[in-house]
This record gives C-alpha cells, structure tokens and sequence, in this order.
C-alpha cells in the first residue's frame, strides 16, 4: 500500500468519466480511436482500456469512471481499475484536483490491501507515483492506518486477544513515543474498573485497560475503543450465525488504534489519550449472569438482563475514566449494536453528538473525505426505557425498540462532566467486496473524524 518510487517513464493514465469518453477517445490517435471503440471503451465505471506501441509495449492507460450514477452511489472509482491493469508503474494524467484527487489516490493504495497473514493472496501488480497535487504524504499516512485497523480486525481471537490487542498498542506507542500503561486482572478492581473486570473475568486472558498518553501540548482528545476480543454472549450465548463473526466485536479498539497511529504520524498539534478495555465475553464458572447487579466506576448500578450486551459495560467503565479528566472532547467508537446495522446497513456509520458544532464538523469532513456517516440522537425521551427500577440503568432493555438510541443513552451516562462526547456505533466489516474495500474488516468514521479535527479542537 504505498506509492511507486518515481521513474523515468511511467505509463500515463487517464480517467476517463462517461460524458467525456468520446471526446477523449477523438483527441487519440487513429489507431489508438480504432482499438478503443473495437473494445467497446465507454467510460463506464471500473472499465479498462490498455493500449501497446509499435513494438508491443505497454504505452497508455485508462479506467472508466462512469456517470453521475456512479458517481453518487460508488466510491474510489479509480480504485476498481487498479486489479485490471497489467503490471507496471503508472502515471495519473486525468488533471483532477483537490478532494477528487485525493480520493482517487487513496482509494488506490487502499485497493492494494490484502490480508496474508495465513494465506498468500497477491495484490494488484499495477502501481502509480505520487499523483501531482495530491497530499501523498498524508494519503499514506491515512493508508497506514486503515490497513491497521483491517488487519486487527482481520487476525482471529486465536491470534487476537487481550494480549496481542495490548501488544498492538505497545508496538504504537513505541513507534510514536507514546507512553502506555495497562492496568490487567484483579488490579481492575483494585483501580475502580469493576465491570471491565466482571465481563472478562471467565476468560482464559485475562481483562484489562490499555490507557496510551501522546503530546504534551495543544487541545486534549480522548478516543475510546471497545476492544472485547471475542464475544460468545457470554450465558446468553449467541447463536452459531450471530457468533461467526465476533472476532470483529474489537472493531471499535482497532479503528481508535488507526486512528491514533494517523493523529500521531501527522504530528497534530494535540493532547491525546486512548481507553481500550480488552477483554473476552467468555462462559466459565465465574461468568456474570443474567439479573446480577453490578456496580460501575463512577457509582451507578446496573442490572443485566442480557450478558450478550457487555459492550457498553466495559466502555461505561472506560468513559468514567475519560471524563474524570476533562478532555476537550471524547469519542467512542464500538461495534456496539445490531440495531444500528437494521438502521443505517453495513456502509453507514451512525453517530450521535452532544454538541450540533461537532456533529455537523464530522458530516462535512465525512462527505469530503468519502467515510460515510449518518447523525443519529441522543433522543431523552428514551431515557425511561434504560432505567429498570430495581438499578439505575439497564443494560438490555426490553421490547427491541431504538436498540441503538438507548445503548448511546446509556454511555451518555458516564460522560457527566465533559460537555462534548461523541459516539460512534459502527459495523467494522465490510460483508462484500467493494473499491479499495475487500471483504472484512474496515475502519468507518476514523477518516471522517480525523479531517473534522481542526474544526472541532481549533487546530
């Protein structure tokens, strides 16, 4: 996932949108206009065309696309092409600039992932330098990320517990001169984390809270990761089809450490802190139990009436933390809800906001940087359906109504002392193949957030 190294004569490549393809194809050489139309080269989106020279060599390019169908519904166009070209180092010629060009130039390194860390599975042999006008550094930069976010997500709880969850933080915070404390065990209990401990305790790792420090000047962000390993449902245990897939219920953590390695390679002139509670949902003999009642950090109690819904514990416990602080601004992010896929799809990244300034920040951020987002609220008039009588809160409330709207009321609940928190609640998976997205995990919200940044810290 990097830009080729520059060199004397790269093959131009063109992009070439519907509207514009006949006259593209007019501005060519005869013979170049008589192999494109014997192709049948329309601009369509993702197409390809190569053309050789005299002597059979490679000597152009171009990949389609589309119209402004496409362009509305897809993104990274130029990125479908990118497995269709043969071999070689490539030149974009398309003159496209700001916002469109940098979507082009991600979504090619992006299409350049793939995960072998058990297989071999070769990526797409054709390359570009460094497309003129771009902010390649920082493209690559965001690139790094993303493919950090994927490959945790990716890598199975046998190779991808709260061990190596910490690991993966360890080795960030090293690279980029972090400093990292983790808190493991029955030392939870001895630091006030009391459901983080409870919901990993029936695991064979053992809980605990990864909290990384980075900069020592600027506004002070705190990002939240739920970072649960792998998640049975504990004695409701999930059924086989909902389990399948629960090595990515640590898609939260993995996105926030992305996001993190991108804050921290820029350089951004910030305060940051990450919370990751990381633990497995497991069954033992001490696993907590549907009706126990437990105790949170900051005092609240809660009553379980679904072990299947431990997200929001362990995060509560993580965002007391957060907000004993003071940052200036906390976001959580957590494959916390199947309501929020009924809702929104895979594709989607709802997001709820106490402050209108930074909702709105990250949906302008979101629309230019192509990482989807849709605002859901903070709606208190639900507030009644996560209160039980018997404790405060209740984790799993009943009925199967705004299953999204009250596991955000419910962290909303621990954040009483920071005015400005955020939440996303995302799905970390991309179930199909897409442009620059293959099937499995996948970073939602993080580019979004990471250009909305300046707007919302005054950077």
């Amino acid at each position: 996932m990097e830009f080729a190294p520059k060199t004397d004569k790269p093959i131009p490549l063109y992009a070439v949108h519907e509207s514009d393809c006949d006259d593209w194809i007019a501005g060519l050489k005869p013979e170049q206009q008589t192999w494109a139309k014997a192709a049948d080269f329309r601009g369509a989106a993702g197409a390809v065309v190569t053309f050789s020279d005299a002597k059979g060599n490679l000597s152009m390019a171009a990949i389609g696309m589309g119209g402004a169908k496409e362009q509305s519904r897809q993104r990274f166009i130029l990125a479908s092409g990118r497995s269709k070209l043969p071999a070689g180092v490539y030149d974009l010629q398309d003159g496209t600039t700001g916002e469109a060009l940098d979507e082009s130039a991600l979504g090619w390194l992006l299409e350049g992932y793939r995960f072998d860390r058990y297989a071999t599975n070769a990526g797409p042999k054709a390359q570009i330098v460094a497309p003129k006008g771009a902010d390649t550094k920082r493209l690559q930069i965001i690139a790094d990320g993303e493919a950090l976010t994927r490959d945790l997500i990716n890598t199975p709880a046998s190779d991808m517990g709260p061990q190596q969850l910490e690991d993966a933080a360890l080795d960030l915070a090293k690279r980029f001169g972090a400093k990292p404390a983790v808190t493991r065990g029955k030392d939870l209990l001895a630091n006030n984390l009391p459901m983080i401990h409870t919901v990993g305790r029936a695991a064979a790792q053992e809980p605990r809270l990864i909290d990384m420090l980075w900069g020592k000047k600027g506004p002070r962000l705190t990002l939240v990761g739920k970072g649960v390993c792998f998640d049975t449902g504990g004695l409701n245990i999930k059924p086989s089809t909902s389990m399948g897939l629960m090595k990515k219920d640590m898609g939260g953590a993995a996105t926030v450490l992305g996001l993190a390695h991108m804050i921290m390679a820029l350089e951004l002139p910030i305060q940051l802190r990450v919370l990751i509670p990381a633990v497995e949902n497991s069954i033992s003999a001490d696993a907590f139990r549907p009706q126990d009642i437990l105790t949170a950090r900051n005092g609240l109690t809660v009553e379980i009436n679904n072990t299947d819904a431990e997200g929001r514990l362990v995060l509560a416990d993580a965002l007391t933390l957060a907000d004993e602080d003071h940052p200036d601004l906390i976001v959580s992010m957590a494959t916390l809800t199947g309501a929020a896929r009924v809702a929104v799809g895979p594709d989607l990244a709802p997001f709820y906001a106490t402050q209108d300034s930074d909702a709105n920040s990250v949906i302008a951020a979101a629309s230019k940087v192509r990482d989807p987002v849709w605002r859901m609220p903070f709606w208190d008039p639900y507030e009644t359906m996560i209160e039980p009588g018997i404790a405060n809160l209740d984790n799993a409330p009943k009925g199967g109504m705004a299953g999204s709207i009250t596991a955000a009321l419910f962290l909303r609940r621990f954040v009483t002392q920071s005015p400005r928190y955020m939440h996303f609640d995302i799905y970390g998976w991309n179930p199909t193949a897409q442009p620059a997205r293959p099937k499995g995990g996948v970073g939602q919200g993080a580019r979004a957030i990471l250009d909305a940044l300046p707007h919302m810290l005054g950077l």
